[in-house]
């Protein structure tokens, strides 16, 4: 028995391993097309195989630098792919970057229920930044600024919707990272990755006009 259990943890963490791997290298192809637009010389790097980091560290305008981040779920082990599901994770893309003018105000718009909006609400709090609903997301921002960012933050979630109309977490900063998006990864074959980044520039640039 203890064999058959060791075959099966083994062959759940090599299929897992295989399917992420598998998963990040297609989706790393379809954003070829599209990641010229944000800069020329990307790095790469697989870090276990639930995350791949690209950086661009010489980005073009609205970017100075630009990092993206594929986090997907940790198939490799099943308890812990279960505990994931269970706490509503799932394979997501992380953008984030400085831009060439800094943002004036500071805010976060996040979906409460998402693993990651959740994470970034309780530090929002635990910061003393009041809170407000936004439909059905939740902002926050500094007690001072919270009456004139959230119109402005509202305007912005339209264009960040245009990315991917699900945002799990949009932040914006006056220090590094001044821009961050979470949103689900996207499916390869879907949409044009030329205009799924142009849309990320394009959101920089109102950041900026804000």
């Amino acid at each position: 028995m203890s064999i058959v259990i060791a075959v099966l943890v083994v062959g759940a963490f090599a299929g897992g391993v295989i399917w992420n791997i598998r998963h990040g290298n297609a989706v790393m192809r379809w954003m070829q097309s599209g990641l010229p637009l944000i800069g020329e010389k990307t790095t790469l790097r697989w870090l276990g195989s639930s995350v791949v980091e690209l950086n661009i560290a010489k980005a073009k305008p609205p970017f100075r630098k630009f990092n993206l981040v594929l986090v997907l779920q940790p198939r490799d082990v099943p308890w812990l792919w279960l505990f994931s599901l269970m706490r509503n994770r799932r394979d997501m893309v992380i953008l984030r970057g400085n831009l060439t003018s800094a943002p004036r105000l500071e805010y976060d718009v996040l979906a409460p229920n998402s693993w990651t909006g959740r994470t970034a609400l309780a530090q929002a709090r635990g910061a003393q930044w009041d809170t407000q609903p936004m439909g059905e997301l939740q902002f926050a921002a500094p007690k001072a600024s919270l009456p004139v960012s959230s119109p402005i933050a509202a305007g912005l979630l339209e264009a960040a919707r245009q990315v991917d109309s699900t945002v799990w977490r949009f932040s914006v900063r006056r220090e590094y990272p001044q821009f961050e998006l979470h949103i689900p990864m996207p499916a390869p074959g879907n949409a044009d990755a030329r205009q799924y980044f142009e849309a990320v520039r394009r959101l920089a640039r109102q950041i900026m006009g804000e």
